[in-house]
């Protein structure tokens, strides 16, 4: 791997880690605590991910808890999953909130895999911004004559490659989502 691909790649492994992050929040129809990585919570006057105030808990398939670490803080907490506007309804139990996850409709999961390719085009437009600063880097290194012309063309050819592995990663990620949103 040439030393123009070297010095972006940190930034092409941050793409595919955002976006893998960024996938898991859509819901698959299934309980899982990443679908409330965006959810803010009121707590001691500042706003707080859900994370911090409470513990999740997965009950089974399609039931979460979540137990706050301060009981004063069930209605913010109740609140937020709300405001978060996730399509579920938070039971306040006295101790705990139970979210119970409903069985999506084909539609919904339909649109949610509609969210998910579009989330994939973002990502392969951040991958193409990063090829095309990798590209820029090497056609000025050859006209400063720092690199040969042969060189020029094995190094882009090799960017192309490791673009096409990164881009490959990502629809990897996304078959994946796709499968788990369409399993009833």
């Amino acid at each position: 791997m040439n030393q123009y691909i070297q010095k972006h790649k940190s930034n092409l492994d941050e793409v595919v880690a955002f976006f893998k992050k960024d996938i898991a929040s859509i819901r698959t129809g299934r309980a899982n605590p990443a679908m409330f990585d965006g959810v803010m919570v009121e707590s001691y006057g500042t706003k707080a991910p859900l994370q911090q105030v409470g513990n999740i808990a997965v009950v089974d398939a399609r039931c979460l808890t979540i137990t706050p670490w301060d009981k004063n803080t069930l209605k913010e907490i109740e609140k937020g999953i709300v405001a978060a506007d996730l399509g579920i309804s938070p039971v306040n139990e006295g101790d705990k909130i139970r979210v119970s996850i409903p069985q999506p409709t084909e539609e919904d999961r339909k649109n949610r895999v509609k969210k998910l390719h579009e989330k994939l085009e973002v990502a392969k437009i951040k991958v193409r911004g990063v090829r095309d600063e990798i590209k820029e880097a090497i056609e000025q290194a050859q006209k400063n004559k720092d690199i040969a012309e042969d060189d020029k063309f094995r190094f882009l050819k090799e960017m192309e490659e490791e673009v096409k592995k990164y881009n490959d990663v990502l629809q990897a990620a996304v078959d994946i989502k796709e499968k788990e949103i369409m399993t009833i």
